[in-house]
Protein backbone atom coordinates (compact mmCIF):
# COMPACT_ATOMS: atom_id res chain seq x y z
CA UNK A 1 0.00 0.00 0.00
CA UNK A 2 1.33 3.24 -0.54
CA UNK A 3 1.41 5.17 2.28
CA UNK A 4 1.75 8.69 0.50
CA UNK A 5 -1.92 9.24 -0.07
CA UNK A 6 -3.19 12.58 -1.67
CA UNK A 7 -5.58 14.60 0.36
CA UNK A 8 -9.34 14.04 0.67
CA UNK A 9 -10.05 16.67 -2.37
CA UNK A 10 -7.64 15.08 -4.63
CA UNK A 11 -7.89 11.65 -3.67
CA UNK A 12 -12.30 12.27 -4.44
CA UNK A 13 -12.29 14.57 -7.23
CA UNK A 14 -9.96 13.68 -9.66
CA UNK A 15 -9.38 15.01 -12.86
CA UNK A 16 -6.82 13.81 -14.09
CA UNK A 17 -6.91 9.82 -15.25
CA UNK A 18 -4.96 7.69 -13.92
CA UNK A 19 -2.86 4.66 -15.63
CA UNK A 20 -4.73 2.44 -12.99
CA UNK A 21 -7.38 3.93 -11.09
CA UNK A 22 -6.71 4.04 -7.30
CA UNK A 23 -7.96 0.91 -5.36
CA UNK A 24 -10.56 1.70 -2.02
CA UNK A 25 -11.79 -0.43 0.36
CA UNK A 26 -15.28 0.69 0.96
CA UNK A 27 -16.89 -0.66 4.54
CA UNK A 28 -20.60 -0.80 4.39
CA UNK A 29 -22.95 -1.43 6.61
CA UNK A 30 -26.15 -1.11 4.69
CA UNK A 31 -27.33 1.88 5.94
CA UNK A 32 -27.78 5.03 3.69
CA UNK A 33 -24.09 6.93 4.91
CA UNK A 34 -21.42 3.75 3.92
CA UNK A 35 -23.89 3.20 0.91
CA UNK A 36 -23.79 7.26 -0.10
CA UNK A 37 -19.99 6.64 0.70
CA UNK A 38 -19.48 3.85 -1.78
CA UNK A 39 -21.29 5.47 -4.52
CA UNK A 40 -19.41 8.39 -4.36
CA UNK A 41 -16.27 6.82 -4.81
CA UNK A 42 -17.46 4.72 -7.64
CA UNK A 43 -18.56 7.55 -9.67
CA UNK A 44 -15.21 9.11 -8.54
CA UNK A 45 -12.68 7.38 -10.50
CA UNK A 46 -11.77 4.52 -7.73
CA UNK A 47 -11.81 0.86 -7.84
CA UNK A 48 -14.14 0.12 -5.44
CA UNK A 49 -14.69 -2.95 -3.06
CA UNK A 50 -17.44 -3.70 -0.78
CA UNK A 51 -17.09 -5.36 2.40
CA UNK A 52 -18.46 -5.36 5.71
CA UNK A 53 -17.51 -6.91 9.35
CA UNK A 54 -20.02 -9.59 10.57
CA UNK A 55 -20.70 -9.03 14.37
CA UNK A 56 -23.66 -10.50 15.20
CA UNK A 57 -23.53 -14.11 16.94
CA UNK A 58 -25.76 -16.99 15.48
CA UNK A 59 -27.44 -16.75 18.91
CA UNK A 60 -27.88 -12.87 19.07
CA UNK A 61 -30.53 -12.04 21.54
CA UNK A 62 -33.91 -10.54 20.09
CA UNK A 63 -33.77 -6.39 19.12
CA UNK A 64 -29.65 -6.53 19.26
CA UNK A 65 -28.01 -5.76 16.16
CA UNK A 66 -31.47 -5.07 14.74
CA UNK A 67 -30.43 -1.58 12.67
CA UNK A 68 -26.57 -2.01 12.04
CA UNK A 69 -24.49 -4.90 11.65
CA UNK A 70 -27.49 -7.58 11.43
CA UNK A 71 -28.29 -9.87 8.70
CA UNK A 72 -30.84 -7.82 6.96
CA UNK A 73 -28.10 -4.92 7.13
CA UNK A 74 -25.52 -7.16 4.87
CA UNK A 75 -28.60 -8.18 2.98
CA UNK A 76 -28.83 -3.92 2.55
CA UNK A 77 -25.15 -4.00 1.62
CA UNK A 78 -25.32 -6.42 -0.88
CA UNK A 79 -27.81 -4.82 -2.39
CA UNK A 80 -26.39 -1.46 -2.95
CA UNK A 81 -23.00 -3.22 -4.18
CA UNK A 82 -24.97 -4.87 -6.75
CA UNK A 83 -26.31 -1.48 -8.02
CA UNK A 84 -23.15 -0.42 -7.98
CA UNK A 85 -21.77 -3.07 -9.54
CA UNK A 86 -18.75 -2.93 -7.36
CA UNK A 87 -17.78 -6.89 -5.65
CA UNK A 88 -18.53 -6.95 -2.02
CA UNK A 89 -17.35 -9.03 1.12
CA UNK A 90 -18.66 -10.25 3.93
CA UNK A 91 -15.96 -10.22 6.95
CA UNK A 92 -16.04 -12.47 10.00
CA UNK A 93 -15.06 -10.53 13.19
CA UNK A 94 -17.06 -11.72 15.67
CA UNK A 95 -14.15 -13.58 17.67
CA UNK A 96 -12.78 -9.94 17.66
CA UNK A 97 -15.55 -8.22 18.32
CA UNK A 98 -16.13 -10.35 21.31
CA UNK A 99 -12.52 -10.01 22.66
CA UNK A 100 -12.56 -6.12 21.89
CA UNK A 101 -15.83 -4.89 22.33
CA UNK A 102 -18.31 -7.39 24.41
CA UNK A 103 -16.33 -8.85 27.20
CA UNK A 104 -15.11 -5.77 28.81
CA UNK A 105 -18.41 -3.80 28.84
CA UNK A 106 -19.93 -5.22 31.83
CA UNK A 107 -16.88 -5.25 34.03
CA UNK A 108 -16.45 -2.05 33.81
CA UNK A 109 -19.88 -1.17 35.10
CA UNK A 110 -19.38 -3.24 37.64
CA UNK A 111 -16.18 -1.36 38.34
CA UNK A 112 -18.27 1.83 38.48
CA UNK A 113 -16.92 3.36 35.52
CA UNK A 114 -18.96 4.29 32.12
CA UNK A 115 -16.92 2.66 29.47
CA UNK A 116 -16.85 4.25 25.83
CA UNK A 117 -16.90 0.84 23.29
CA UNK A 118 -16.97 2.23 19.77
CA UNK A 119 -13.74 3.87 20.71
CA UNK A 120 -11.91 0.58 20.67
CA UNK A 121 -13.86 -1.18 18.04
CA UNK A 122 -12.69 1.37 15.46
CA UNK A 123 -9.49 1.13 16.71
CA UNK A 124 -8.91 -2.56 16.33
CA UNK A 125 -11.83 -3.58 14.29
CA UNK A 126 -13.25 -1.13 11.82
CA UNK A 127 -9.86 0.33 11.14
CA UNK A 128 -7.13 -1.55 12.75
CA UNK A 129 -8.08 -5.11 11.18
CA UNK A 130 -9.81 -3.27 8.20
CA UNK A 131 -6.88 -1.73 7.00
CA UNK A 132 -4.99 -4.81 6.96
CA UNK A 133 -7.80 -5.94 4.88
CA UNK A 134 -7.58 -3.29 2.68
CA UNK A 135 -3.96 -4.27 2.07
CA UNK A 136 -4.70 -7.71 1.31
CA UNK A 137 -6.96 -7.01 -1.18
CA UNK A 138 -4.23 -4.83 -3.05
CA UNK A 139 -6.23 -1.54 -1.72
CA UNK A 140 -4.44 1.84 -1.21
CA UNK A 141 -7.45 3.10 0.78
CA UNK A 142 -10.14 2.51 3.00
CA UNK A 143 -12.99 4.43 3.16
CA UNK A 144 -15.70 5.00 5.48
CA UNK A 145 -18.86 6.83 5.34
CA UNK A 146 -17.58 8.51 8.78
CA UNK A 147 -18.56 12.37 9.21
CA UNK A 148 -15.20 13.33 9.36
CA UNK A 149 -12.32 15.20 7.35
CA UNK A 150 -9.14 13.70 6.31
CA UNK A 151 -6.80 16.83 5.83
CA UNK A 152 -3.14 16.72 4.21
CA UNK A 153 -0.92 18.87 6.44
CA UNK A 154 2.46 20.29 6.34
CA UNK A 155 3.41 17.11 9.21
CA UNK A 156 1.56 14.42 7.35
CA UNK A 157 -2.58 13.33 7.26
CA UNK A 158 -4.82 14.89 9.84
CA UNK A 159 -8.30 14.68 10.67
CA UNK A 160 -10.75 17.39 11.27
CA UNK A 161 -14.05 17.45 12.63
CA UNK A 162 -17.03 16.81 9.64
CA UNK A 163 -18.50 19.59 8.67
CA UNK A 164 -22.14 18.58 10.05
CA UNK A 165 -21.74 19.79 13.71
CA UNK A 166 -24.71 17.40 15.04
CA UNK A 167 -23.07 14.67 12.70
CA UNK A 168 -19.42 15.20 13.61
CA UNK A 169 -17.75 11.85 14.96
CA UNK A 170 -13.87 12.69 15.75
CA UNK A 171 -14.86 12.18 19.40
CA UNK A 172 -15.21 7.90 18.33
CA UNK A 173 -11.99 8.42 16.17
CA UNK A 174 -9.09 9.52 18.58
CA UNK A 175 -7.24 6.08 19.35
CA UNK A 176 -6.80 5.32 15.98
CA UNK A 177 -3.15 4.20 15.36
CA UNK A 178 -1.49 6.74 13.84
CA UNK A 179 -0.07 4.41 11.01
CA UNK A 180 -3.35 4.17 9.62
CA UNK A 181 -3.75 7.94 8.63
CA UNK A 182 -2.28 7.50 5.34
CA UNK A 183 -4.91 4.60 4.11
CA UNK A 184 -8.19 6.44 5.68
CA UNK A 185 -10.64 8.38 3.17
CA UNK A 186 -13.88 9.92 4.34
CA UNK A 187 -15.96 10.54 1.54
CA UNK A 188 -18.47 12.55 3.28
CA UNK A 189 -16.79 14.75 6.27
CA UNK A 190 -18.05 17.67 3.58
CA UNK A 191 -21.55 17.00 3.84
CA UNK A 192 -24.55 17.06 6.16
CA UNK A 193 -26.96 14.10 6.69
CA UNK A 194 -29.33 15.90 5.17
CA UNK A 195 -27.30 16.46 1.85
CA UNK A 196 -26.34 12.84 2.01
CA UNK A 197 -29.63 11.48 2.08
CA UNK A 198 -31.05 13.97 -0.27
CA UNK A 199 -27.65 12.00 -3.03
CA UNK A 200 -28.93 9.07 -1.57
CA UNK A 201 -32.64 10.00 -3.05
CA UNK A 202 -31.35 11.53 -6.14
CA UNK A 203 -29.28 8.05 -6.88
CA UNK A 204 -32.54 6.00 -6.22
CA UNK A 205 -30.61 4.04 -3.33
CA UNK A 206 -33.13 1.89 -1.29
CA UNK A 207 -31.80 2.75 1.61
CA UNK A 208 -32.09 6.74 1.46
CA UNK A 209 -34.62 7.36 4.63
CA UNK A 210 -33.31 4.21 6.31
CA UNK A 211 -33.13 5.02 10.28
CA UNK A 212 -29.71 6.15 11.61
CA UNK A 213 -28.06 3.53 14.22
CA UNK A 214 -28.46 4.87 18.03
CA UNK A 215 -26.70 3.42 20.48
CA UNK A 216 -24.40 0.12 20.87
CA UNK A 217 -25.28 -1.97 18.15
CA UNK A 218 -24.69 -5.36 20.32
CA UNK A 219 -27.11 -3.83 22.83
CA UNK A 220 -30.92 -5.09 22.64
CA UNK A 221 -33.09 -2.20 24.26
CA UNK A 222 -31.10 0.08 27.02
CA UNK A 223 -27.65 -0.58 28.48
CA UNK A 224 -29.96 -0.83 31.96
CA UNK A 225 -31.56 -3.54 30.64
CA UNK A 226 -28.62 -5.35 29.06
CA UNK A 227 -26.90 -5.28 32.48
CA UNK A 228 -29.66 -6.38 34.18
CA UNK A 229 -29.84 -9.17 32.19
CA UNK A 230 -26.42 -10.51 33.07
CA UNK A 231 -25.91 -8.88 36.58
CA UNK A 232 -27.47 -9.94 40.42
CA UNK A 233 -29.13 -6.53 41.97
CA UNK A 234 -26.47 -5.71 44.60
CA UNK A 235 -28.51 -3.01 46.78
CA UNK A 236 -26.40 -0.82 48.89
CA UNK A 237 -26.83 2.68 50.19
CA UNK A 238 -27.38 6.08 48.39
CA UNK A 239 -25.62 9.08 50.25
CA UNK A 240 -25.79 12.94 49.64
CA UNK A 241 -23.29 15.19 50.06
CA UNK A 242 -25.24 18.09 50.89
CA UNK A 243 -26.62 16.28 54.06
CA UNK A 244 -23.25 15.75 55.37
CA UNK A 245 -22.98 12.05 53.70
CA UNK A 246 -26.20 11.39 54.86
CA UNK A 247 -28.06 8.11 53.80
CA UNK A 248 -31.33 9.01 51.66
CA UNK A 249 -32.14 6.03 49.73
CA UNK A 250 -30.81 2.52 48.55
CA UNK A 251 -29.76 1.44 44.90
CA UNK A 252 -29.52 -1.67 43.09
CA UNK A 253 -26.25 -1.78 42.45
CA UNK A 254 -23.23 0.83 41.06
CA UNK A 255 -23.42 -0.85 37.70
CA UNK A 256 -26.86 0.42 37.13
CA UNK A 257 -25.78 3.94 37.78
CA UNK A 258 -23.81 6.71 36.15
CA UNK A 259 -22.10 10.24 36.64
CA UNK A 260 -24.86 12.67 36.14
CA UNK A 261 -27.92 10.72 36.49
CA UNK A 262 -30.93 12.17 37.69
CA UNK A 263 -33.60 9.88 37.08
CA UNK A 264 -34.41 6.57 39.28
CA UNK A 265 -31.61 7.18 42.14
CA UNK A 266 -33.86 5.09 44.56
CA UNK A 267 -34.30 8.03 46.94
CA UNK A 268 -36.61 7.33 49.75
CA UNK A 269 -37.50 11.69 50.41
CA UNK A 270 -36.04 14.72 48.25
CA UNK A 271 -37.81 18.00 47.57
CA UNK A 272 -34.24 18.89 45.79
CA UNK A 273 -33.07 17.58 42.12
CA UNK A 274 -29.91 15.41 42.85
CA UNK A 275 -27.39 13.76 40.70
CA UNK A 276 -25.29 11.30 40.83
CA UNK A 277 -21.79 12.47 41.44
CA UNK A 278 -20.12 9.70 42.49
CA UNK A 279 -19.59 5.49 42.23
CA UNK A 280 -17.74 3.85 44.87
CA UNK A 281 -17.80 0.33 43.92
CA UNK A 282 -15.27 -0.76 46.61
CA UNK A 283 -17.77 0.26 49.28
CA UNK A 284 -21.07 -0.28 47.30
CA UNK A 285 -21.76 3.40 47.54
CA UNK A 286 -23.95 5.80 44.83
CA UNK A 287 -23.37 8.93 46.30
CA UNK A 288 -25.62 12.00 45.36
CA UNK A 289 -26.22 16.30 45.40
CA UNK A 290 -26.85 18.66 43.56
CA UNK A 291 -25.69 19.85 39.98
CA UNK A 292 -23.12 22.26 41.40
CA UNK A 293 -21.45 19.57 42.61
CA UNK A 294 -21.67 17.28 39.67
CA UNK A 295 -18.85 19.40 37.73
CA UNK A 296 -14.93 18.92 37.88
CA UNK A 297 -12.45 21.70 36.43
CA UNK A 298 -9.46 19.01 35.79
CA UNK A 299 -9.00 15.50 35.03
CA UNK A 300 -6.50 13.05 34.61
CA UNK A 301 -6.57 10.43 31.29
CA UNK A 302 -4.76 7.41 30.61
CA UNK A 303 -3.95 5.03 27.64
CA UNK A 304 -3.06 8.09 25.94
CA UNK A 305 -2.91 8.23 22.30
CA UNK A 306 -1.73 11.12 19.28
CA UNK A 307 -2.55 11.72 16.31
CA UNK A 308 0.67 13.45 15.82
CA UNK A 309 4.47 13.90 17.73
CA UNK A 310 3.75 14.92 21.41
CA UNK A 311 6.79 17.32 21.22
CA UNK A 312 4.66 19.25 18.69
CA UNK A 313 1.20 19.10 21.28
CA UNK A 314 -0.11 22.84 22.14
CA UNK A 315 -0.11 23.95 25.82
CA UNK A 316 -3.81 25.11 24.78
CA UNK A 317 -6.62 23.29 23.35
CA UNK A 318 -10.25 21.74 22.94
CA UNK A 319 -11.27 19.51 24.80
CA UNK A 320 -14.47 17.13 24.96
CA UNK A 321 -15.34 14.87 27.64
CA UNK A 322 -18.92 13.58 25.81
CA UNK A 323 -20.66 12.55 22.44
CA UNK A 324 -23.03 15.43 22.75
CA UNK A 325 -21.17 18.23 23.91
CA UNK A 326 -18.87 21.07 22.13
CA UNK A 327 -15.19 21.14 22.91
CA UNK A 328 -14.24 23.28 25.50
CA UNK A 329 -10.79 25.41 26.09
CA UNK A 330 -8.77 23.87 28.11
CA UNK A 331 -4.82 23.76 29.33
CA UNK A 332 -2.89 20.14 28.41
CA UNK A 333 -0.49 18.54 30.26
CA UNK A 334 1.73 15.44 29.13
CA UNK A 335 2.24 13.55 32.19
CA UNK A 336 4.05 11.15 30.40
CA UNK A 337 3.64 8.87 27.10
CA UNK A 338 0.03 7.38 28.50
CA UNK A 339 -1.26 9.65 30.95
CA UNK A 340 -1.84 13.16 30.45
CA UNK A 341 -4.17 16.26 32.31
CA UNK A 342 -6.58 19.05 31.27
CA UNK A 343 -7.63 22.19 32.84
CA UNK A 344 -10.94 23.80 32.36
CA UNK A 345 -11.60 27.05 31.96
CA UNK A 346 -14.78 26.47 32.91
CA UNK A 347 -16.34 23.33 34.92
CA UNK A 348 -17.21 20.30 32.87
CA UNK A 349 -20.71 18.59 33.87
CA UNK A 350 -20.68 14.77 34.89
CA UNK A 351 -17.30 14.02 33.56
CA UNK A 352 -17.11 9.85 33.97
CA UNK A 353 -14.09 7.77 34.50
CA UNK A 354 -13.96 5.36 31.86
CA UNK A 355 -15.12 7.82 28.90
CA UNK A 356 -12.75 9.84 26.90
CA UNK A 357 -11.08 12.78 26.82
CA UNK A 358 -10.78 13.68 23.50
CA UNK A 359 -8.08 16.74 22.54
CA UNK A 360 -8.42 19.44 19.51
CA UNK A 361 -6.92 22.25 18.08
CA UNK A 362 -9.21 24.10 16.37
CA UNK A 363 -11.09 21.65 14.38
CA UNK A 364 -8.20 19.35 14.11
CA UNK A 365 -8.43 15.99 16.53
CA UNK A 366 -4.70 15.40 18.11
CA UNK A 367 -5.86 12.40 20.07
CA UNK A 368 -7.58 11.86 23.64
CA UNK A 369 -7.50 9.05 26.77
CA UNK A 370 -9.67 7.41 28.92
CA UNK A 371 -10.74 9.37 31.70
CA UNK A 372 -9.03 7.82 35.17
CA UNK A 373 -9.69 10.73 37.63
CA UNK A 374 -11.55 13.95 38.23
CA UNK A 375 -8.88 15.78 40.34
CA UNK A 376 -10.69 18.94 40.99
CA UNK A 377 -14.53 19.07 41.36
CA UNK A 378 -15.82 22.52 40.20
CA UNK A 379 -17.29 24.02 43.52
CA UNK A 380 -15.88 23.38 46.65
CA UNK A 381 -18.44 20.86 49.25
CA UNK A 382 -18.66 21.67 52.69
Amino acid sequence: MNAAAPNQASAIDRSEPAARPPKVLAAMSGGVDSSVATALLAERGFEVVGSMLRFWPDDRPAGAFDVCCSPDAAFDARRIADRLEVPFYLVDARDDFERVVVDPFVPAYQRGETPNPCVWCNREIKFGAFVERARKLGCEFLATGHFVRRVDGPRGVELHRGLDDDKDQTYFLWALPRRVLPYLLFPLGDLTKAEVRAQAVARGLSVAWKPSSNGLCFVAGSVREHLAERLDERPGPVVDVSQGGAVVGEHRGVAFYTIGQKRGLGLWKSHLPRFVIELDAASNTVVVGPREACSWSSLVAERANWLLDPADLPARVLAQVRYRQAPEPATLEVIDEARFALRFDDPQFAVAVGQSAVVYHGERLLGGGVIKERTERGVALD
